[in-house]
């Protein structure tokens, strides 16, 4: 068993208590967001650091508040 650390940009995601370490390239989800592994890094027998790069997420088709306006109230 390992102690994953998972971190973007030196900021810590997530810990997790895991029965193998992620390989580089793989894809994983990490609190609901997708994202790939770019480094694995053994600290110690036990504990290993995991640097990842999370998608962005794009928003679909936002309505501008004029759109807002034009739109039928009821």
């Amino acid at each position: 068993m390992y102690i994953v650390h998972f971190f973007e940009n030196k900021v810590e995601l997530l810990n997790q208590l895991l029965g193998s370490v992620p390989a580089v390239g793989e894809m994983i989800t990490v609190k609901g967001r997708k994202g790939k592994v770019t480094d694995v890094n053994q600290v110690d027998n036990k504990h290993v650091h995991v640097q990842i790069m999370v998608e962005k997420v794009v928003v679909k088709n936002k309505l501008t508040p004029a759109e807002l306006a034009k739109k039928k109230k009821r």
